[in-house]
C-alpha cells in the first residue's frame, strides 16, 4: 500500500479522489506539485492504471520534465509510456499521427513567431497596406486572439468570435493567413491546438480513439488555460469523465496572453458532478505574510474562495518604505541588501520584483554601484535589451561617426530598405576608399552621381540621405551643448523608431516603449548629476558601469517582473514601484474592475513569493519620460491591515540616511502632502512652469532663417503649434526641407 503520510488531509483527499471530475484549488505554497505527482503515482500503483492511459498536461517543458523526474524517482513502475507533456507538444504529436485527415503531410512545419510575421508582412504588402497604417504585430495579436478562443476556419462563430469578425479587414487577413499556412503545409503554435480541435470536431472516430486511450486526464496550472485548451481537455475527458484540474484562481495573471479565468470559475457548471478540494495550508511563508496577502486578495469578487493559513512562525512585519524618488528607492534597496549580506545572507536568497521590465534599470544601477552580482530572471539586463542597444547605437554614431559597428546596427533599424545586399555594397566601398561607413554615406549624399557604380535604388539613397541628415543635425546639437535628453528625443522620433513601436499593440511592444521611456529617465538623471552633461559622457558612464563582471559562483541576486516570479520563492523579497498607475497599471485602471482584479491577483502572487521577509517600496516622485510624476502609493497597500506592516520613510541627500516611521496610513495621509512639498522646493527643476498663454507660431511665411548645417533659407510654410510646430524651408541651393522646430537648429535672421 502506498504510504501517504507525507501529505496533509486535504492533499490525501486530492490523491484518493480518483474517479469523476475533480478540481483541486491549490493556494500559493500549498504543495500542489507534490500532490499532483502523488495522485499520478497512486493511479499507477494502487489503481493499476497503465502509464499510457494517463495524460498529464502543463505549460512548460521544464514543469513537465520535473514532474516526470519526480515520478521516476518515486515509483518502481516504468513511466516511459506516461504522457506528461505540454499542450503544444501533445497536439503536435496527435497531428503528426493524424495529419492526413486535415490535408497535411506528417512532416508539416511549425512556424515560430518570426516566420508568422513574415507571412503577415507579405500579405500586407500584397494588399498594398502600409505597415505604419496597420502593424504586423496588431495582425498577429488579432490572429492569436481568435485561436486562443478555439476558432478555426469553418467553425460556427460564437459571440466572442463574432466580436473579432466585426473587424472585416483583419478577419479577411486572418483567412488569407490560414490559407497561406495550409498551402505551405505548416501550422503556427496556436494552430496546433485549433488543428486538433478541428480534427476532433470533423472526425468523431478520431476523437473517440483518443477518448478511449486516455482514461485519466490531469491539467496543471489550470488557471492559465485559454478557451481552446479548455475545449481540448473537455473533449478528451468526455467519455470517462475522469478529469482532474489543479489551479488557483487567485493566481490567474495571464489574460494578456489568452488565459481565461472563466475556465476555473465555471468548472462546476461544465462538470456539475465535480468534487472541489481546497489546499489551503501554506508551507512557504511566515504567518504575517500569508495573512496579509489573504486580506488583500479577499477584495476580489471573481474567486472561488479560500482561506490560506500556515503553521509557520509569525515572522517579521511587512515593511512598507516610502522613498523620495526612484533613485533613492534603488539606493535604499541596495543598502538593505548590503546589510543582509553582512549578516551572511546568501545573495541567491534575495529577489527584487517589479511590475514592468523597465523598472529594473535603477535597481541594476544601484547593485552595480555596490558591486553585487545579479541576474535578470526570464529577461534581459536593461542595457542589453534590443531597443536600448539600438538607441544607444544611434547616440554612439552621433558622438563618433567612425563607429561603423554602431552604424551597421541602425542603418536599417527601423526598416528603411537598406537590406543585406545594399549594406554589403556600402561596406565594400568604404573599405576600398579607406573610409568609415558614415564618412562614405556623407560622400554619397554630397555627390550621388560619383557612386552610380554601386547601383543603389532610389529608396536606399533616400533612406541614406535622411539618416545622414538626422545624425548630422544631432551632431550639431551636441556641439552646441544641447541637453542629451533633447538629442535622444530627436533621434527616437525622427528615426521612426518610436512610431514603429507605437504601432505595435502587443504586450511586447508596450514593454519596449516602457524601456525606451526608462532610458529617457536614465539620461535625465545623468543630466542632473553632471555639471556639463553631454552624450559622450553619458555613453562613457553607462559603458563603464555595465561591464561589471558577473559572479561565476552563481550566488547572485535575482531580478524579475512579478509575472516572471510565479512558481518561485525567496526568503527575502523586495517589491518595488508599488504606486498607483504603475501597480495597478494605468491601463488596468482605464479598463475597469476585471482588469483591476487581475492586477490584485498579480500583487497577491508577488506577496506570496516571500518566505521570511517582504519589503515593499514606493516613490513620492518617479521619472517617466524624463518628467517627474507623483502617482501616490498603490491602493493595494491600503488593503493590507495595519497590524501586518511597519511603514518607514527613507530620504537621501545628507551624509547620513534619514528614516522616519509611521504607525498607520492615517498618519501617512496627514503628512504625505506636506512631506512632498518639503522635499521638492519651488526652485527645483522638477516643477514644470504652467504657461497661461496658448503656444504661438515661432516662424511665419517669409521669415529668413539660418540653419546650422544648411545655411540661409526662407520659411515657405508653417503648421502646428508649440511642441508640434513644423516648418518648410527653401535654402539658397533650391532644396526644400521640412523640420520639427523643437529639434531643428534654426535661428531667425
Amino acid at each position: 500500500m502506498m504510504n501517504l503520510n507525507f501529505l496533509n488531509n486535504s492533499q490525501k483527499e486530492a490523491v484518493l479522489m480518483t474517479d469523476g471530475p475533480v478540481m483541486i484549488l491549490a493556494g500559493a505554497g500549498s504543495g500542489k506539485t507534490r500532490t499532483l505527482v502523488a495522485r499520478i503515482q497512486y493511479l499507477l500503483e494502487e489503481k493499476n492504471v497503465g502509464p499510457y492511459q494517463i495524460l498529464a498536461v502543463t505549460f512548460s517543458n521544464k514543469a513537465a520534465r520535473e514532474m516526470r523526474e519526480r515520478l521516476a524517482a518515486n515509483t518502481q513502475i516504468n513511466v516511459g509510456a506516461l504522457n506528461v507533456t505540454t499542450f503544444h507538444a501533445f497536439c503536435a504529436k496527435v497531428l503528426r499521427t493524424e495529419a492526413t485527415y486535415l490535408g497535411l503531410s506528417k512532416n508539416f512545419t511549425i512556424y515560430d513567431d518570426s516566420e508568422s510575421q513574415s507571412i503577415i508582412k507579405a500579405i500586407l504588402n500584397k494588399r498594398g497596406i502600409n505597415q505604419k497604417e496597420l502593424s504586423p504585430f496588431t495582425v498577429a495579436s488579432f490572429i492569436d486572439g481568435l485561436k486562443n478562443l478555439g476558432y478555426y476556419v469553418g467553425l460556427t462563430r460564437n459571440n466572442d468570435v463574432q466580436k473579432y469578425a466585426e473587424d472585416k479587414r483583419l478577419f479577411d487577413i486572418f483567412l488569407e493567413y490560414e490559407a497561406e499556412l495550409h498551402r505551405s503545409n505548416a501550422l503556427d503554435f496556436g494552430g496546433l491546438i485549433t488543428g486538433v480541435l478541428n480534427l476532433f470536431q470533423s472526425f468523431p472516430e478520431v476523437l473517440k480513439k483518443y477518448q478511449q486511450k486516455f482514461r485519466y486526464v490531469l491539467v496543471d496550472e489550470y488557471q492559465d488555460t485559454n478557451r481552446a485548451q479548455f475545449l481540448l481537455v473537455q473533449q478528451l475527458s468526455h467519455l470517462h469523465r475522469n478529469i482532474c484540474v489543479v489551479g488557483d484562481e487567485d493566481q490567474s495573471i495571464y489574460s494578456w496572453r489568452g488565459a481565461d479565468i472563466r475556465n476555473i470559475l465555471d468548472y462546476e457548471m461544465v462538470f456539475p458532478e465535480a468534487k472541489l478540494i481546497k489546499l489551503e495550508q501554506n508551507y512557504r511563508s511566515s504567518k504575517k505574510i500569508i495573512e496579509a496577502a489573504s486580506q488583500v486578495i479577499a477584495n476580489n469578487v471573481t474567486r472561488k474562495g479560500k482561506q490560506m493559513w500556515t503553521d509557520n512562525q509569525d515572522g517579521e512585519e511587512i515593511r512598507i518604505v516610502e522613498c523620495r524618488d526612484d533613485k533613492s528607492e534603488a539606493e535604499f534597496v541596495g543598502q538593505e541588501i548590503k546589510k543582509l549580506h553582512q549578516l551572511n545572507v546568501s545573495l541567491k536568497d534575495i529577489a527584487v520584483f517589479y511590475r514592468n521590465n523597465a523598472h529594473s534599470r535603477t535597481i541594476e544601477d544601484a547593485l552595480r554601484k555596490e558591486k553585487f552580482p545579479y541576474r535578470v530572471v526570464a529577461g534581459i539586463k536593461f542595457y542589453d535589451r534590443k531597443e536600448i542597444k539600438d538607441m544607444i547605437s544611434y547616440m554612439r554614431v552621433v558622438v563618433n561617426k567612425k563607429d561603423s559597428l554602431a552604424l551597421t546596427r541602425i542603418i536599417n533599424t527601423p526598416a528603411r530598405g537598406v537590406g543585406t545586399t545594399s549594406l554589403r555594397k556600402l561596406e565594400d566601398e568604404a573599405v576600398r576608399l579607406g573610409l568609415s561607413l558614415f564618412e562614405l554615406l556623407e560622400k554619397i549624399v554630397d555627390n550621388t552621381s560619383e557612386f552610380k557604380h554601386l547601383s543603389l535604388s532610389g529608396k536606399v539613397l533616400s533612406s541614406v540621405f535622411q539618416l545622414v541628415q538626422l545624425i548630422q543635425e544631432s551632431q550639431i546639437l551636441e556641439a552646441h551643448f544641447h541637453p542629451p535628453t533633447f538629442i535622444y528625443e530627436k533621434l527616437l522620433n525622427e528615426s521612426g523608431y518610436y512610431e514603429v513601436l507605437k504601432a505595435d499593440k502587443s504586450y511586447e511592444g508596450s514593454a519596449r516603449l516602457e524601456n525606451l521611456e526608462e532610458l529617457m529617465s536614465a539620461i535625465k538623471q545623468f543630466e542632473e548629476s553632471e555639471s556639463e552633461p553631454n552624450l559622450t559622457k553619458f555613453l562613457e558612464a553607462i559603458t563603464l558601469d555595465t561591464t561589471t563582471a558577473e559572479d561565476a559562483s552563481g550566488d547572485q541576486i535575482s531580478l524579475m517582473t512579478v509575472h516572471g516570479s510565479k512558481g518561485l520563492e525567496y526568503p527575502y523579497v523586495f517589491l518595488i514601484g508599488i504606486e498607483e498607475n504603475i501597480f495597478p497599471s494605468y491601463k488596468s485602471l482605464e479598463i475597469g474592475p476585471v482588469a483591476l482584479e487581475e492586477e490584485r491577483r498579480l500583487f497577491y502572487v508577488a506577496m506570496t513569493r516571500a518566505m521570511k521577509k517582504l519589503t515593499i517600496t514606493f516613490a513620492q516622485g518617479r521619472l517617466l519620460w524624463g518628467s517627474l510624476k507623483f502617482n501616490g502609493p498603490s491602493q493595494f497597500l491600503h488593503e493590507i491591515p495595519s497590524k501586518y506592516y511597519k511603514w518607514d520613510f527613507f530620504q537621501t541627500g545628507s551624509k547620513k540616511s534619514k528614516y522616519e516611521s509611521y504607525d498607520s496610513w492615517d498618519e501617512f495621509d496627514q503628512t504625505n502632502e506636506s512631506q512632498i512639498h518639503k522635499n521638492y522646493h519651488n526652485d527645483d527643476k522638477v516643477y514644470q512652469t504652467k504657461r497661461t498663454n496658448l503656444p504661438s507660431t515661432s516662424f511665419i511665411m517669409g521669415n529668413k532663417i539660418v540653419h546650422a548645417l544648411y545655411g540661409e533659407g526662407i520659411v515657405l510654410d508653417s503648421e502646428g503649434l508649440g511642441q508640434d510646430e513644423k516648418v518648410t524651408i527653401q535654402f539658397r541651393d533650391g532644396i526644400k526641407k521640412k523640420f520639427m522646430v523643437k529639434f531643428a537648429p534654426l535661428q531667425k535672421v
